[in-house]
């Protein structure tokens, strides 16, 4: 979840700049970084913030909590209400067990972001590239309506069907498990689980976990209908 947030945030956002900047610097390093993004392996990306971040700096460990905080949450002054362990952290009010679990989501979640963000950038520049190009938008400028306004309520509106449609589909992938992201930094997900249990021949595990996939796959594409309908007013009006 917290991937996906910053996925949305800054490959829109880059997508978008590169489009309205075509050709410029900005153009060409965010086109660098997402082809560089893209063609790098997850793990290889992980082990390199591994090395930096942990292997000489010491900052952001792996797994999912330090020894001093995991043997807290298994004592009876620690309630599990959801089992995601920023959110039991704040309902206990155990700060120092937020943080630690946050210092642990650092380097996943960067991993994640940036391999993830750098496909999201050439859907959102290609996009972005076919609607500035269209009549209504060269209208708008030469009416003389700010670029800005031009590119905010005009041509990124329309450019984001592509965006919904792919960001529905990383959505999914996401939350069925992310299982190279979750070994490389020990992290104990639904991904590994699920691995875990197609090993072990564990066969009511494995079909919970087709079902889950399943339904968060439903639940993508019904999310992604409706947000059609709010980007698009001709989609409402059919």
């Amino acid at each position: 979840m917290l991937a996906f947030v910053g996925i949305l945030a800054f490959g829109i956002w880059l997508g978008t700049t590169s489009a309205v900047h075509k050709d410029q610097l900005i153009d060409h390093l965010s086109r660098v970084t997402s082809i560089s993004g893209n063609s790098m392996p997850t793990f290889v990306w992980g082990l390199i913030l591994l090395m930096l971040f942990y292997g000489q700096l010491g900052w952001f460990p792996p797994g999912r909590l330090s020894l001093d905080a995991d043997q807290y949450v298994h004592t009876a002054r620690f309630h599990m209400y959801t089992g995601l362990m920023t959110v039991d952290a704040v309902l206990n009010r155990q700060w120092w067990i937020l943080w630690d679990a946050l210092k642990h989501l650092v380097l996943p979640v960067a991993t994640l972001t940036y391999y993830l963000t750098a496909i999201l950038v050439r859907i959102t520049r290609s996009s972005m590239l076919d609607t500035l190009r269209t009549d209504y938008v060269r209208t708008a400028l030469a009416k003389g309506l700010a670029q800005r306004v031009v590119v905010d309520k005009h041509a990124r509106r329309n450019a984001l069907i592509p965006v919904i449609t792919l960001g529905s589909l990383l959505f999914v992938g996401l939350l069925s498990g992310v299982v190279i992201t979750e070994t490389v930094f020990n992290y104990p997900g639904i991904g590994r689980w699920g691995v875990g249990a197609s090993q072990q021949l564990d066969i009511p595990a494995v079909t919970g976990f087709a079902l889950i996939f399943a339904g968060l796959l439903v639940i993508g594409n019904l999310c992604a209908d409706v947000l059609y309908a709010l980007v698009d007013p001709r989609i409402r009006l059919q």
